[in-house]
Formats: structure tokens, sequence, C-alpha cells
């Protein structure tokens, strides 16, 4: 009978101290929700005000009339599907054979890809810069999304989840005379569904949220995506914070929705990954 109310303490303890660390990690977002609803006031000053007085959408109805919103969403959701959609066929495609092929060299075809995750992104810029370039497709969204239509880690974590999948199921497509493709197609991508929903939340919120890149290769600023276009209240509103929390409080709401709908498949597949 002891070991109940101890138990009971325990746990309470725990969820508590849980509580206390999701308050802690979510303090910067609920400081810029508490800011984008403090109209005129100074949020620099001392003592700083975190919490509203009062409730006051003013920021939001002065940002809204004053970006084009809706054309900035529709870009950046233009963006976002596309760089989903490449991210989640080409890493699918080239993880496979990695995961199921047997040949000569594949361990370090694999091993050289994992090795190029050390460099970092800002590297490949002026690369990535002449190869758009040279495509022919500066100042349009394929120029956003084609240095990112595949990377090294979605490559991985797919890669993880086909080795998990059980062998019988491809020797059985190839007895039924299927071809190689139709067996990935149609026989190994409905497994592997939690590994590729997670790549589409990854990649979502990377197109999302990509604030340099479109800036460099896109050449009208009504083509910006949500992220690149909030620079504009940054220069032209520097000492009007509220209005620039209220622009990205507006910018992450849809972000939160997909993961709100998808968090499901995201700890499913992650959890595969990591089993695999």
């Amino acid at each position: 009978m002891r070991r109940k109310p101890l138990h009971f303490i325990k746990f309470t303890l725990l969820y508590v101290c849980l509580l206390l660390f999701a308050i802690f990690m979510m303090g910067p977002f609920l400081w810029l929700l508490s800011v984008s609803l403090m109209p005129g006031k100074n949020v620099f000053s001392f003592p700083p005000a975190i919490f509203p007085t009062f409730i006051d959408f003013e920021n939001y109805v002065q940002v809204w009339n004053y970006m084009d919103f809706p054309r900035y969403l529709t870009n950046t959701l233009i963006i976002a599907m596309m760089g989903v959609v490449m991210n989640i066929f080409f890493s699918c495609l080239t993880a496979y054979p990695l995961a199921v092929f047997r040949f000569k060299g594949r361990d370090l075809i694999f091993t050289l890809l994992v090795a190029t995750m050390i460099i970092p992104a800002a590297a490949g810029m002026v690369v990535n810069y002449l190869t758009v370039k040279a495509l022919g497709v500066m100042g349009t969204y394929m120029a956003v999304v084609l240095p990112s239509a595949i990377t090294v880690f979605n490559v991985f974590l797919m890669r993880q989840a086909f080795m998990g999948m059980p062998h019988e199921l491809r020797d059985s497509g190839k007895v039924d005379g299927a071809s190689e493709f139709r067996i990935w197609l149609q026989l190994s991508l409905p497994i592997v569904k939690p590994a590729v929903a997670v790549i589409g939340l990854l990649e979502f919120m990377g197109m999302w949220n990509s604030f340099l890149w479109p800036m460099i290769v896109l050449n009208d600023p009504k083509q910006y995506p949500i992220a690149s276009a909030l620079s504009f209240l940054n220069g032209q509103f520097a000492y009007n914070f509220g209005w620039i929390a209220a622009g990205t409080v507006i910018s992450v709401i849809p972000i939160i929705i997909v993961f709100l709908f998808t968090q499901r498949y995201y700890m499913e597949g992650v959890s595969g990954a990591v089993k695999g």
C-alpha cells in the first residue's frame, strides 16, 4: 500500500518537471505572442513588459493591411509543396537501392553521402547559385526548391526505414512478375508511410521558414515567401516590434496546424528510424 503514494508522488513530480521544461522551451514564442498583443508598447523598456495588460489585435490588423499576406502565403505554400514532393520522391528513390540491393561499393557510397553532412550549407551557396543560373531557372520557384530537392538526412532516414522492411515482401513481388519500380512504388512505400510523413513535415517546415536563399535567387519581391517578406517590416519598422511579432505569429500558425495533424506519423517515423 505504501508503494502507491510514492508511485503517485514520483509521477506527479516528473510531470511537473516536464511541464516546466515545456513552458521554458515555449518561452520565446509565448513572449512573441504577448508582444504582438501589446500595441504601442516599448518591449525593450525596463522592466520589460512580458505579459499584456489587455488583449488587443491592432498589430495584427495593421500588419495584415500593410502586407499582402495572401500573396506571400500562397508563394510559400507553392514553394513548400514543391519541396515536399521532390524531397519525398528523390529521397525514397535514392534510399531504396542503398537499403535493398546488394552491390559492390554500396556501403562506401552511403558513407560518402553521410560524410557530406559535415559541410555547412553556406559553403554550397555559390555552387548552387551558379548551377541554378546555368539551368536557366533563376527568378522562379524552381530556383528556390532545386538546391534542397534532396538532402542526405532524408536519404539516411528512408534507408533505415527500408532496411526494416521484410525481405519476403520484395521476393513475393518478384514471384508475381512485378518490376523493381512497381515493387518500390506499390509494396515498399506503403510500409514506410511514417518515415515519408516525417520527411514531408520536416521539409514543409524548412521550406516554409526559408529566408536568405529566396532573396538571392528571386528577382521580384512579390515572389518572396512569407519569411523573406517579413524582412520588409524589419527594415522599415525597426522600432515597431509589435508589427514584426504579429507578422511572425501569423507566419508560424500554418506550421503549428500541420504539425498537430501529423505529429502521430512524426513520432512513428522517428522511432522506426531509430530502431532500424
